[in-house]
Protein backbone atom coordinates (compact mmCIF):
# COMPACT_ATOMS: atom_id res chain seq x y z
CA UNK A 1 0.00 0.00 0.00
CA UNK A 2 2.64 2.45 0.81
CA UNK A 3 4.51 2.06 -2.81
CA UNK A 4 1.34 1.85 -4.45
CA UNK A 5 0.79 5.62 -2.33
CA UNK A 6 4.03 7.07 -3.61
CA UNK A 7 3.70 5.20 -7.21
CA UNK A 8 -0.37 5.67 -7.74
CA UNK A 9 -2.80 3.67 -8.22
CA UNK A 10 -4.50 3.06 -11.81
CA UNK A 11 -6.96 5.52 -12.33
CA UNK A 12 -6.04 7.19 -8.96
CA UNK A 13 -9.21 5.14 -7.40
CA UNK A 14 -8.39 2.12 -4.72
CA UNK A 15 -10.55 -0.81 -4.89
CA UNK A 16 -9.27 -3.37 -2.93
CA UNK A 17 -9.11 -2.02 0.82
CA UNK A 18 -11.50 -4.17 2.87
CA UNK A 19 -8.74 -6.95 3.16
CA UNK A 20 -6.40 -4.44 4.95
CA UNK A 21 -9.25 -3.10 6.95
CA UNK A 22 -10.11 -7.07 8.40
CA UNK A 23 -7.02 -7.51 8.32
CA UNK A 24 -5.95 -8.72 12.31
CA UNK A 25 -2.67 -6.91 12.60
CA UNK A 26 -4.91 -3.98 11.67
CA UNK A 27 -7.45 -4.23 14.26
CA UNK A 28 -4.87 -5.19 17.19
CA UNK A 29 -3.49 -1.68 16.24
CA UNK A 30 -7.12 -0.25 16.05
CA UNK A 31 -7.56 -1.59 19.04
CA UNK A 32 -4.56 -0.36 20.91
CA UNK A 33 -5.47 3.21 19.70
CA UNK A 34 -9.13 2.90 21.24
CA UNK A 35 -8.03 1.74 24.30
CA UNK A 36 -5.37 4.93 24.75
CA UNK A 37 -8.11 7.13 24.35
CA UNK A 38 -10.07 5.60 27.13
CA UNK A 39 -13.30 6.39 25.93
CA UNK A 40 -16.34 5.51 27.49
CA UNK A 41 -19.06 2.28 26.81
CA UNK A 42 -21.70 2.25 24.44
CA UNK A 43 -25.11 1.44 23.73
CA UNK A 44 -24.24 -1.96 25.03
CA UNK A 45 -22.38 -1.28 28.08
CA UNK A 46 -18.96 -2.90 26.93
CA UNK A 47 -16.10 -1.42 28.74
CA UNK A 48 -12.84 -1.20 26.94
CA UNK A 49 -11.53 -3.45 29.56
CA UNK A 50 -14.56 -5.79 29.33
CA UNK A 51 -13.37 -5.81 25.23
CA UNK A 52 -10.09 -6.75 26.33
CA UNK A 53 -10.09 -9.11 28.61
CA UNK A 54 -11.02 -11.58 25.40
CA UNK A 55 -8.85 -9.58 22.92
CA UNK A 56 -7.91 -12.34 20.67
CA UNK A 57 -11.12 -13.97 20.27
CA UNK A 58 -13.31 -10.59 19.89
CA UNK A 59 -10.56 -9.57 17.25
CA UNK A 60 -11.00 -12.33 15.31
CA UNK A 61 -14.41 -12.68 15.15
CA UNK A 62 -14.41 -8.91 14.31
CA UNK A 63 -12.02 -9.96 11.61
CA UNK A 64 -14.25 -12.70 9.99
CA UNK A 65 -17.67 -10.71 10.24
CA UNK A 66 -16.12 -7.63 8.14
CA UNK A 67 -14.59 -10.50 5.57
CA UNK A 68 -17.62 -12.23 5.08
CA UNK A 69 -19.87 -8.94 4.81
CA UNK A 70 -21.64 -9.95 8.07
CA UNK A 71 -20.32 -6.86 10.25
CA UNK A 72 -23.19 -4.45 11.33
CA UNK A 73 -22.29 -1.29 13.28
CA UNK A 74 -24.54 -1.00 16.57
CA UNK A 75 -26.64 1.90 17.46
CA UNK A 76 -24.54 5.64 18.65
CA UNK A 77 -25.52 6.53 22.72
CA UNK A 78 -26.00 10.37 22.64
CA UNK A 79 -24.24 12.39 25.47
CA UNK A 80 -24.31 16.17 25.77
CA UNK A 81 -21.25 18.06 26.63
CA UNK A 82 -21.16 21.98 27.84
CA UNK A 83 -20.06 24.58 24.92
CA UNK A 84 -20.39 27.02 26.95
CA UNK A 85 -22.33 28.66 29.77
CA UNK A 86 -25.55 28.39 28.09
CA UNK A 87 -24.54 25.83 24.94
CA UNK A 88 -24.23 22.18 24.90
CA UNK A 89 -22.50 19.51 22.22
CA UNK A 90 -23.53 16.72 21.20
CA UNK A 91 -21.27 13.43 21.91
CA UNK A 92 -22.41 10.09 19.75
CA UNK A 93 -20.21 7.58 21.50
CA UNK A 94 -19.86 3.94 19.47
CA UNK A 95 -19.33 0.95 20.79
CA UNK A 96 -16.19 -0.19 21.65
CA UNK A 97 -15.99 -2.73 18.95
CA UNK A 98 -17.69 -0.23 16.42
CA UNK A 99 -15.06 2.15 17.55
CA UNK A 100 -12.10 -0.69 16.49
CA UNK A 101 -13.40 -0.98 13.63
CA UNK A 102 -14.04 2.83 12.66
CA UNK A 103 -10.28 3.13 13.62
CA UNK A 104 -9.25 0.32 11.15
CA UNK A 105 -11.15 2.06 8.64
CA UNK A 106 -9.61 5.04 9.04
CA UNK A 107 -5.84 3.83 9.63
CA UNK A 108 -6.26 2.51 5.67
CA UNK A 109 -8.26 5.32 4.10
CA UNK A 110 -6.27 8.31 6.18
CA UNK A 111 -3.06 7.58 3.94
CA UNK A 112 -4.73 8.07 0.77
CA UNK A 113 -6.44 11.12 1.54
CA UNK A 114 -3.65 13.10 3.12
CA UNK A 115 -1.40 12.95 0.01
CA UNK A 116 -3.93 15.54 -1.15
CA UNK A 117 -4.71 17.95 1.74
CA UNK A 118 -4.24 21.44 1.81
CA UNK A 119 -1.12 21.93 3.97
CA UNK A 120 -3.08 24.73 5.64
CA UNK A 121 -5.69 22.23 7.37
CA UNK A 122 -4.26 21.37 10.64
CA UNK A 123 -7.16 19.82 12.54
CA UNK A 124 -6.93 15.99 13.55
CA UNK A 125 -3.68 15.33 10.98
CA UNK A 126 -0.87 13.42 11.03
CA UNK A 127 1.75 14.92 12.75
CA UNK A 128 0.40 18.53 12.99
CA UNK A 129 -1.41 20.14 15.91
CA UNK A 130 -3.72 23.40 17.47
CA UNK A 131 -0.58 24.46 17.94
CA UNK A 132 0.76 24.59 14.66
CA UNK A 133 -2.17 26.54 13.78
CA UNK A 134 -1.86 29.29 16.48
CA UNK A 135 1.58 29.78 15.49
CA UNK A 136 0.64 30.14 11.39
CA UNK A 137 -1.74 32.74 12.57
CA UNK A 138 0.91 34.39 14.49
CA UNK A 139 3.24 34.35 11.74
CA UNK A 140 0.48 36.05 9.13
CA UNK A 141 -0.63 38.44 11.65
CA UNK A 142 3.29 39.90 12.37
CA UNK A 143 3.53 39.71 8.38
CA UNK A 144 0.70 42.40 8.10
CA UNK A 145 -2.06 40.23 7.76
CA UNK A 146 -4.32 42.37 10.18
CA UNK A 147 -8.08 41.77 7.91
CA UNK A 148 -9.60 38.72 9.16
CA UNK A 149 -12.55 36.46 8.14
CA UNK A 150 -13.85 35.09 11.45
CA UNK A 151 -15.60 32.67 10.29
CA UNK A 152 -17.94 30.37 12.32
CA UNK A 153 -19.81 26.80 10.40
CA UNK A 154 -23.14 26.42 12.53
CA UNK A 155 -23.42 22.76 14.00
CA UNK A 156 -21.01 21.44 10.85
CA UNK A 157 -20.59 17.63 12.26
CA UNK A 158 -24.19 17.60 12.22
CA UNK A 159 -25.33 19.16 8.75
CA UNK A 160 -22.66 17.34 6.23
CA UNK A 161 -24.78 16.32 3.45
CA UNK A 162 -24.38 12.31 3.04
CA UNK A 163 -24.95 12.16 -0.82
CA UNK A 164 -21.99 14.45 -1.58
CA UNK A 165 -19.51 13.27 1.20
CA UNK A 166 -19.82 10.15 -0.78
CA UNK A 167 -18.95 11.33 -3.76
CA UNK A 168 -16.13 12.87 -2.26
CA UNK A 169 -14.89 9.75 -0.75
CA UNK A 170 -15.73 7.93 -4.04
CA UNK A 171 -13.33 10.13 -5.75
CA UNK A 172 -10.38 8.26 -4.37
CA UNK A 173 -11.77 5.03 -3.03
CA UNK A 174 -13.93 2.59 -5.51
CA UNK A 175 -14.23 -0.55 -2.66
CA UNK A 176 -17.99 -1.32 -2.88
CA UNK A 177 -17.66 -3.18 0.99
CA UNK A 178 -15.67 -0.74 2.63
CA UNK A 179 -18.19 2.29 1.11
CA UNK A 180 -20.84 0.29 2.42
CA UNK A 181 -19.02 0.45 5.96
CA UNK A 182 -19.03 4.17 5.66
CA UNK A 183 -22.85 4.24 5.11
CA UNK A 184 -23.80 2.13 8.09
CA UNK A 185 -21.45 4.58 9.85
CA UNK A 186 -23.28 7.31 8.29
CA UNK A 187 -26.79 6.29 9.38
CA UNK A 188 -26.35 4.41 12.51
CA UNK A 189 -29.25 4.77 14.55
CA UNK A 190 -29.04 7.41 17.46
CA UNK A 191 -29.72 6.44 20.85
CA UNK A 192 -30.50 9.76 23.32
CA UNK A 193 -32.70 8.27 26.85
CA UNK A 194 -35.43 6.44 25.58
CA UNK A 195 -35.60 7.58 22.17
CA UNK A 196 -33.98 6.55 18.74
CA UNK A 197 -34.00 7.86 15.07
CA UNK A 198 -32.01 7.70 12.68
CA UNK A 199 -29.94 10.66 10.82
CA UNK A 200 -29.95 12.20 7.72
CA UNK A 201 -27.06 14.73 7.25
CA UNK A 202 -23.83 14.44 9.36
CA UNK A 203 -21.93 12.21 10.96
CA UNK A 204 -21.07 12.23 14.96
CA UNK A 205 -18.92 14.08 16.84
CA UNK A 206 -16.94 10.98 19.43
CA UNK A 207 -16.94 8.72 15.77
CA UNK A 208 -13.39 7.60 14.92
CA UNK A 209 -13.70 8.62 11.18
CA UNK A 210 -15.53 11.96 11.38
CA UNK A 211 -12.29 14.01 11.53
CA UNK A 212 -11.29 12.15 8.33
CA UNK A 213 -14.70 12.84 7.07
CA UNK A 214 -14.90 16.45 7.67
CA UNK A 215 -11.40 17.25 6.56
CA UNK A 216 -12.75 15.24 3.52
CA UNK A 217 -15.81 17.47 3.24
CA UNK A 218 -13.79 20.82 3.84
CA UNK A 219 -10.95 20.07 1.60
CA UNK A 220 -12.82 21.60 -1.47
CA UNK A 221 -12.72 24.85 0.33
CA UNK A 222 -9.08 25.10 1.41
CA UNK A 223 -8.16 24.50 -2.19
CA UNK A 224 -10.15 27.18 -3.44
CA UNK A 225 -9.07 29.95 -0.98
CA UNK A 226 -5.26 28.83 -1.74
CA UNK A 227 -6.16 28.85 -5.36
CA UNK A 228 -7.99 32.49 -5.32
CA UNK A 229 -4.23 33.43 -2.63
CA UNK A 230 -6.22 33.63 0.69
CA UNK A 231 -3.91 32.87 3.72
CA UNK A 232 -6.69 30.43 5.45
CA UNK A 233 -5.62 28.55 8.37
CA UNK A 234 -8.50 25.53 9.38
CA UNK A 235 -8.70 23.39 12.28
CA UNK A 236 -11.31 20.95 11.77
CA UNK A 237 -14.35 23.11 11.35
CA UNK A 238 -12.68 26.14 13.09
CA UNK A 239 -11.01 28.46 10.54
CA UNK A 240 -9.88 31.97 9.58
CA UNK A 241 -8.77 34.04 6.59
CA UNK A 242 -6.04 36.12 6.73
CA UNK A 243 -6.19 39.37 4.46
CA UNK A 244 -3.80 42.40 3.97
CA UNK A 245 -6.56 44.80 3.31
CA UNK A 246 -10.30 44.87 4.22
CA UNK A 247 -11.27 44.76 0.56
CA UNK A 248 -9.55 41.02 0.47
CA UNK A 249 -11.14 40.09 3.80
CA UNK A 250 -14.64 41.01 2.07
CA UNK A 251 -13.74 39.07 -0.99
CA UNK A 252 -12.71 36.43 0.71
CA UNK A 253 -16.22 36.13 3.00
CA UNK A 254 -17.91 36.80 -0.33
CA UNK A 255 -15.87 32.89 -1.55
CA UNK A 256 -16.78 31.34 1.45
CA UNK A 257 -20.40 32.16 1.27
CA UNK A 258 -20.79 31.24 -1.95
CA UNK A 259 -19.32 27.17 -1.36
CA UNK A 260 -20.50 26.84 2.14
CA UNK A 261 -24.29 27.40 0.68
CA UNK A 262 -23.77 25.42 -2.68
CA UNK A 263 -22.29 22.94 -0.14
CA UNK A 264 -25.65 22.56 1.90
CA UNK A 265 -23.42 24.37 4.83
CA UNK A 266 -24.09 27.10 6.96
CA UNK A 267 -22.63 30.06 8.16
CA UNK A 268 -23.60 31.57 11.73
CA UNK A 269 -24.95 34.29 10.98
CA UNK A 270 -23.61 36.48 14.06
CA UNK A 271 -20.26 34.52 14.34
CA UNK A 272 -19.39 35.33 10.98
CA UNK A 273 -17.60 38.60 10.86
CA UNK A 274 -14.69 40.79 9.52
CA UNK A 275 -12.12 41.90 11.64
CA UNK A 276 -9.98 44.50 11.27
CA UNK A 277 -6.58 43.82 13.96
CA UNK A 278 -5.60 47.70 14.02
CA UNK A 279 -9.20 48.35 15.66
CA UNK A 280 -10.23 46.93 19.57
CA UNK A 281 -12.40 43.57 19.34
CA UNK A 282 -10.45 41.02 18.11
CA UNK A 283 -11.09 37.47 17.28
CA UNK A 284 -10.80 34.13 19.26
CA UNK A 285 -9.35 31.14 17.74
CA UNK A 286 -8.98 27.56 19.05
CA UNK A 287 -9.03 28.88 22.57
CA UNK A 288 -7.31 32.13 22.44
CA UNK A 289 -8.03 35.67 21.61
CA UNK A 290 -6.22 37.50 19.34
CA UNK A 291 -6.00 41.62 19.75
CA UNK A 292 -4.03 44.14 18.64
CA UNK A 293 -1.07 41.70 18.81
CA UNK A 294 -1.54 40.45 21.88
CA UNK A 295 -3.29 37.02 22.51
CA UNK A 296 -4.36 35.74 25.63
CA UNK A 297 -6.98 32.55 26.86
CA UNK A 298 -10.39 33.82 25.60
CA UNK A 299 -13.04 33.63 27.95
CA UNK A 300 -14.26 30.34 27.86
CA UNK A 301 -11.03 28.75 28.13
CA UNK A 302 -10.72 31.04 31.28
CA UNK A 303 -14.00 29.84 32.63
CA UNK A 304 -13.50 26.50 32.03
CA UNK A 305 -10.72 26.36 33.95
CA UNK A 306 -11.84 28.20 36.91
CA UNK A 307 -14.78 25.68 36.82
CA UNK A 308 -12.14 22.49 36.94
CA UNK A 309 -10.04 24.56 39.83
CA UNK A 310 -13.51 25.32 41.79
CA UNK A 311 -14.46 21.89 42.01
CA UNK A 312 -10.56 21.17 44.08
CA UNK A 313 -10.66 24.51 45.59
CA UNK A 314 -14.26 24.03 47.97
CA UNK A 315 -14.47 25.45 51.20
CA UNK A 316 -15.35 22.71 52.71
CA UNK A 317 -12.38 20.39 51.25
CA UNK A 318 -11.58 18.00 53.52
CA UNK A 319 -8.50 17.44 52.27
CA UNK A 320 -5.00 19.08 53.33
CA UNK A 321 -4.11 22.23 52.02
CA UNK A 322 -0.93 19.62 50.82
CA UNK A 323 -3.08 17.95 49.07
CA UNK A 324 -5.01 20.69 47.39
CA UNK A 325 -2.09 22.38 45.93
CA UNK A 326 -0.62 18.86 44.54
CA UNK A 327 -4.19 19.03 42.40
CA UNK A 328 -4.27 22.62 41.66
CA UNK A 329 -0.52 22.50 40.15
CA UNK A 330 -1.73 19.39 38.42
CA UNK A 331 -4.71 21.03 36.48
CA UNK A 332 -2.64 24.20 36.12
CA UNK A 333 0.50 22.66 34.28
CA UNK A 334 -1.72 20.39 31.95
CA UNK A 335 -3.37 24.00 31.09
CA UNK A 336 0.12 25.86 30.89
CA UNK A 337 1.18 23.77 28.43
CA UNK A 338 -1.29 25.07 26.00
CA UNK A 339 -1.91 28.85 27.48
CA UNK A 340 1.96 29.83 28.06
CA UNK A 341 2.25 32.07 24.94
CA UNK A 342 -0.51 34.53 26.56
CA UNK A 343 0.24 37.87 27.58
CA UNK A 344 1.38 37.57 30.89
CA UNK A 345 -1.05 40.06 32.33
CA UNK A 346 -4.04 36.98 31.69
CA UNK A 347 -1.28 34.39 33.74
CA UNK A 348 -1.18 37.03 36.86
CA UNK A 349 -4.91 37.90 37.03
CA UNK A 350 -5.29 33.46 37.00
CA UNK A 351 -2.16 33.00 40.12
CA UNK A 352 -4.15 35.75 42.24
CA UNK A 353 -7.40 34.14 41.37
CA UNK A 354 -6.40 31.20 43.00
CA UNK A 355 -4.56 31.79 45.77
CA UNK A 356 -7.91 33.73 46.67
CA UNK A 357 -9.90 30.37 46.14
CA UNK A 358 -6.64 29.01 48.64
CA UNK A 359 -7.20 31.50 51.34
CA UNK A 360 -11.38 31.56 51.50
CA UNK A 361 -10.23 27.57 52.21
CA UNK A 362 -7.97 28.41 54.92
CA UNK A 363 -10.56 31.23 55.98
CA UNK A 364 -13.26 29.06 56.68
CA UNK A 365 -10.89 26.57 58.56
CA UNK A 366 -10.39 29.58 60.93
CA UNK A 367 -13.83 29.89 61.20
CA UNK A 368 -14.09 32.67 59.34
CA UNK A 369 -16.65 33.21 56.32
CA UNK A 370 -16.84 34.22 52.93
CA UNK A 371 -13.63 34.82 50.16
CA UNK A 372 -10.34 35.05 50.99
CA UNK A 373 -9.57 39.06 51.15
CA UNK A 374 -8.36 41.74 53.23
CA UNK A 375 -5.83 41.02 56.04
CA UNK A 376 -5.88 37.53 54.69
CA UNK A 377 -3.57 38.47 51.75
CA UNK A 378 -1.00 39.92 54.78
CA UNK A 379 -1.60 36.82 57.13
CA UNK A 380 -1.58 34.10 53.68
CA UNK A 381 0.63 36.29 51.23
CA UNK A 382 2.29 35.03 48.12
CA UNK A 383 5.55 33.75 50.09
CA UNK A 384 3.39 31.29 51.74
CA UNK A 385 1.68 29.44 48.78
CA UNK A 386 4.90 29.28 47.08
CA UNK A 387 6.79 27.83 50.08
CA UNK A 388 3.51 24.97 50.16
CA UNK A 389 4.45 24.14 46.71
CA UNK A 390 2.06 25.87 44.88
CA UNK A 391 3.89 27.01 41.15
CA UNK A 392 3.25 30.28 39.76
CA UNK A 393 1.81 30.86 36.02
CA UNK A 394 3.65 34.16 36.07
CA UNK A 395 7.37 33.07 36.72
CA UNK A 396 6.77 29.85 34.60
CA UNK A 397 6.07 32.21 31.92
CA UNK A 398 8.93 34.88 33.34
CA UNK A 399 11.54 31.40 32.61
CA UNK A 400 9.73 30.69 29.85
CA UNK A 401 10.27 33.93 27.93
CA UNK A 402 14.53 33.75 29.83
CA UNK A 403 14.80 30.62 28.16
CA UNK A 404 13.76 31.84 24.61
CA UNK A 405 15.85 34.68 24.49
CA UNK A 406 18.55 32.75 25.86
Amino acid sequence: MLTALEQGVRGGRWYTLMDKVAALPTLRTAFARVKANRGAAGVDHVTVVMYERHLDANLTALSTSLSDGTYRPHAIRRHWIPKGPRERRPLGIPTVRDRVVQTAVRLVMEPIFEADFAEHSYGFRPRRSAKDALRRVVTLLRAGYVHVVDADLQTYFDSIPHAPLRVRVQAKVSDGRVLGLLDAFLQQPIFEGLTQWTPEDGTQQGAVISPLLANLYLDPLDHAMAAAGYEMVRYADDFVVLCRTAEDAAQALAIVRRWTEAAGLRLHPQKTRLVDMQQPGGFDFLGYHFDRGYRWPRQKSLQKVKDTLRAQTRRQHGHSLAVIIDDVNRILRGWYGYFKHSHVSALRELDAWVRMRLRSVLRKRRGGHGRGAGFDHHRWPRRFFTAHGLISLTTAHALDRQSFVR
